[in-house]
């Protein structure tokens, strides 16, 4: 079902391997986890994916199926690389943090303090059916931005006043640098006051720009030193190098249910924008190692790079009662959570329509990625695919079929 290329470099790139049992999985379980995926390749609606669960420190499940790229029947391997669009902030969001552990920043520093552009926003609000700007009243801090509410948006995910601007400014453009960018997204308008309402949006692009001027480096630059180097994250990058080109996974060229497919970046090229927010390409067995570090609180294989406090700071919530701006936002942090600096975070038991621990805490990517980590379980799961439009039902089907498995 699985096959590994011979040329992936391994120093530092395999957790430790166990059978699922030794982990506390049930195996019959495990293989329905892979039977209900392959039934999923087999009835066209997914391409291919790479699923892995580990517990216990010990990767108990990493297995490759159906088709890394349709179009020529090249089958899955488990060192796949796909766009893992916005699982790139979480890995932002801890560089972000490492800074603060230095001293270089507080959170509840103004942005505008490293990034002077962001120093006369405005907030768009409608008055008798006109759009009105005014003076924010308080500034966004760097917590905001972590948190996402620092009165951004996405263009793409409505189309109120604010989101048409950011459309016809070509914001998601990845032909600007990281310093065009911000100040282009400076100028406009917010949605709301910061620090009032939970919004998912570009705050994280801003958090990559901000890592760029307090390091001095390019972002890409930073995370390989600082984040990707220390962790044995090789296979992690902006742009993916020549000679692994031919293990992109690529989706399928139509949607499957009939919709507008989305277009996935291209990875391939040099792109001027490093997106802090959805830029990079992975590997499973590369963002395992940082899920690990994750669930290790700040550490791996002797590296430490957050302290433990600061992890658990990352990951408890940070919107108490601040509430959800739009339906589309809604739609991505389910009932009984909240959001923490970089991840959503469960608060409680029930409400949700998915099994965890209170404290799981997860995010996914725009082309289908996705992961949650749950420390109570001391386990970690990571699903990799690249079906766009199928994203939001392959998270919650995995979410259940993994916690399916435990047993112990």
């Amino acid at each position: 079902m699985s096959r590994q290329h011979t040329n992936t470099p391994d120093t530092g790139a395999a957790l430790p391997t166990v059978a699922p049992e030794k982990a506390g999985l049930c195996p019959q379980r495990t293989t329905r986890l892979l039977a209900v995926l392959q039934a999923e390749v087999d009835r066209q609606r997914l391409p291919g994916a790479v699923a892995l669960i580990a517990r216990h420190g010990k990767v108990a499940l990493f297995e490759s199926l159906g088709a890394q790229d349709p179009a020529t029947g090249t089958p899955m391997a488990r060192d796949a690389i796909f766009r893992i669009y916005s699982m790139t902030k979480p890995i932002v969001s801890v560089a972000v943090m490492m800074l603060m552990e230095q001293g270089r920043l507080l959170l509840s520093d103004p942005v505008a303090k490293h990034l002077p552009e962001y120093a006369a926003q405005k907030v768009a609000s409608l008055v008798d059916g006109a759009v009105q700007l005014q003076a924010v009243r308080q500034m966004a801090t760097i917590q905001d931005l972590l948190r996402h509410t620092a009165g951004f948006t996405y263009e793409f995910m409505g189309s109120a006043a604010v989101q048409r601007q950011y459309a016809q400014a070509r914001i998601g453009s990845r032909e600007r640098s990281n310093a065009e960018f911000s100040h282009q997204l400076a100028a406009l308008p917010l949605m709301f006051e910061p620090g009032t309402a939970w919004e998912y949006g570009r705050a994280t692009d801003v958090l990559g720009r901000l890592v760029e001027v307090l390091s001095g480096q390019t972002l890409g630059a930073y995370l390989q030193e600082h984040i990707f180097k220390p962790l044995g994250m090789q296979e992690t990058w902006f742009t993916v190098p020549p000679q692994h080109q031919a293990r992109i996974a690529e989706p399928f060229a139509r949607d499957p249910e009939g919709g507008i497919q989305m277009r996935v970046i291209d990875v391939r090229e040099d792109a001027a924008l490093e997106s802090g927010g959805g830029g990079l390409a992975s590997t499973a067995a590369d963002y395992a190692r940082f899920l690990q570090f994750m669930l290790n609180k700040g550490e791996l294989d002797g590296v430490r790079l957050l302290g433990p406090r600061t992890v658990e700071f990352m990951t408890a919530d940070h919107l108490g009662d601040i509430s959800v701006h739009s339906s589309a936002s809604r739609a991505l942090l389910p009932l009984g959570h909240g959001f923490g600096l970089g991840f959503a975070v469960r608060r409680q038991l029930g409400v949700a329509s998915v099994p965890g621990s209170v404290g799981t805490y997860f995010w996914g990517g725009m082309a289908g990625t996705t992961f949650f980590v749950d420390p109570v379980e001391d386990m970690f799961a990571i699903l990799m695919l690249q079906a766009p439009n199928q994203r939001e039902y392959y998270r919650m089907l995995f979410r259940d079929l993994v916690y399916a498995t435990l047993v112990d």
